[in-house]
């Protein structure tokens, strides 16, 4: 099982593997947003992230003081499918532009259309 072959630590590296690769320009305008790395969702376990907060595009002067926005990356999840190490680099890093893409206003249908299901 690939769970057991790669250790929660190399799988926290892939995440700021993943983060390293957005643009600089990009990288910048993420504001207040927490990554983190979980085994897996209990309401849905086979969810692989998740964005929890308040868009740059839906932010007003009411989003000033606020906690930081959220994005969970789910381990077990990502592991359960792929097949190989090099398919969970690849889906971690699918899924870590999908879920900063949600901080940046972009939702689902979009995403599934430009290729980040």
């Amino acid at each position: 099982m690939l769970s057991e072959r790669m250790p929660a630590s190399r799988f926290e590296e892939l995440v700021g593997d993943a983060l390293d690769q957005i643009p600089p320009r990009l990288a910048a305008a993420i504001d207040n947003v927490v990554v983190l790395v979980e085994p897996r969702n209990d309401e849905e376990p086979s969810l692989l992230g998740l964005y929890h907060g308040i868009a740059l595009t839906e932010r007003d002067s009411y989003y000033a003081g606020s906690l930081p926005d959220t994005i969970t990356i789910y381990r077990e999840a990502i592991l359960d499918i792929c097949e190989t190490d090099a398919d969970v680099v690849e889906e971690v890093a699918i899924t870590v532009i999908h879920e900063i893409a949600h901080h940046f206003g972009i939702d689902d249908d979009r995403l599934h259309e430009l290729g980040w299901g």
